[in-house]
């Protein structure tokens, strides 16, 4: 079937109307498959990891909340030049309420790029920081479970066959016994996971990842691990698959610490936590490894670090929004017009003591939605020399996570399968900014 990859997106990008959103979406999912791209879930290349029968290597997750096609284009390009497969495109809960992203629109945009550029191969997609809001559990459970549940089930119905639950926001550390500590994390995240397995498509097991150290919080350890799988897998019915992986914490946050002068400041991982609870998780429970989140501004030094440590996945998100702000093919004006919109906007942010560079580095992203067609229709020439640069920073990434000739591996591991758009994904405009909020 021919048709102008280009054109799709941009009528997806630009038009508001969820019908047509619904039918762009479905023409490109159709394309892909056809060309051989196809929708999947990374499950069972993690369990393989975690047979001990694939290693060597630390799987980009990587978070597009801006110029997402051409974002894409620039990842698949990267993985293409050194045969790697084992990649993610991923968006969190609260990024698709700033940024405006359906999960519906978030999926053809990634279709898109591999179509663009001639991918062929499975696609992994998926639901970062699908998170409970701890203030909403404690006032009423059933209700945050309930509107989680709806979040998943429009992810999953659009093509995301990889979910990040993180009930890391219910750890309770007043509690003295890490099993008490972790109870309202691992109960929660077993209630998930069970709904996870009750509507992913046949013939699908969706990669699922559980969470047992909230980032910004303190270091994880293997006790916390033992005690979160203990009642995590108490608390699964028999002969129901559980998750793949486990994210921990190891002394970074989201976006980093932004020091008065905008820029970043240095931390300090616990990189011997990523190895020793993934070789746990491995041994004892099966799962693929421990994953690092909030790690795209860490120094380039710090990234050969991670598949040194057996570290399974890592997710980057805000230096590539960090890029396309920065970018000098950025205009200045649409620059300047989106500060003083922050400035106004979202001037109750700020707080005392703040500098202005402080302020908007970390309110910015919230602009993306407000502007993302002004963003988009910045033209095609500025549009590819930010890809440009974009492509570079994937080019050092991938050769630092060591993801050269995974392609091999996935194609081993993951069997192709056809994927059939739900009715009615493409309205999620119903989604309020309140359901939507959380980590990115």
């Amino acid at each position: 079937m021919e048709i102008d990859i280009d054109k799709l997106v941009s009528e997806m990008v630009l038009t508001d109307a969820a019908s047509d959103k619904e039918k762009i979406a479905r023409k490109i999912i159709r394309a892909a498959q056809e060309q051989g791209v196809f929708l999947a879930s990374i499950h069972d290349f993690y369990a393989a990891r975690g047979r001990g029968e694939i290693e060597g290597f630390t799987v980009p997750a990587m978070n597009l909340r801006t110029l997402t096609y051409d974002t894409a284009r620039a990842i698949i390009r990267s993985a293409m030049k050194i045969n790697a497969g084992a990649f993610i495109f991923e968006i969190a809960k609260s990024e698709m309420g700033y940024t405006g992203q359906s999960p519906v629109e978030y999926v053809s945009m990634c279709l898109a790029a591999a179509l663009k550029e001639g991918y062929v191969g499975p696609v992994f997609i998926q639901g970062d920081h699908f998170q409970v809001n701890a203030k909403k559990f404690a006032e009423n459970r059933d209700k945050e479970i309930e509107t989680l549940r709806g979040i998943i089930s429009d992810a999953v119905g659009a093509g995301f066959l990889n979910i990040d639950i993180d009930s890391s926001t219910l750890v309770d550390l007043e509690q003295k016994d890490l099993y008490e500590q972790q109870r309202n994390n691992f109960e929660v995240c077993a209630e998930l996971t069970k709904y996870i397995r009750q509507i992913q498509p046949e013939g699908v097991t969706i990669s699922v990842g559980g969470e047992i150290g909230e980032v910004g919080c303190q270091n994880s350890t293997p006790e916390d691990l033992e005690a979160f799988m203990r009642g995590y897998t108490a608390n699964l019915p028999e002969g129901v698959t559980g998750i793949s992986k486990i994210s921990i914490q190891t002394g970074t946050s989201h976006g980093g610490v932004v020091l008065p002068d905008g820029s970043i400041a240095e931390v300090k991982l616990d990189f011997n936590a990523l190895r020793d609870i993934s070789k746990i998780g491995r041994a004892e429970y099966g799962i693929g490894g421990t994953v690092q989140h909030g790690a795209s501004t860490l120094p380039d030094e710090a990234f050969h670090k991670f598949p040194a440590n057996d570290t399974l996945e890592v997710h980057l998100a805000t230096g590539f929004q960090n890029i396309i702000y920065e970018s000098d093919s950025f205009p200045k004006e649409l620059r300047n017009k989106i500060y003083e919109w922050l400035n106004r906007e979202a001037a109750g942010e700020k707080k005392s003591g703040e500098s202005e560079e402080q302020f908007l580095y970390k309110t910015r992203k919230k602009a993306l939605g407000p502007f993302k067609k002004e963003i988009y229709n910045i033209g095609t020439a500025a549009r590819e020399a930010i890809g440009r640069e974009l492509e570079a920073k994937f080019d050092f990434l991938f050769k630092e996570l060591k993801i050269a000739d995974t392609k091999k591996m996935i194609d081993n591991y993951i069997e192709k399968t056809t994927f059939e758009l739900a009715a009615g994904q493409a309205d999620f405009s119903q989604k309020s900014a309140d359901e939507l909020e959380g980590a990115d």
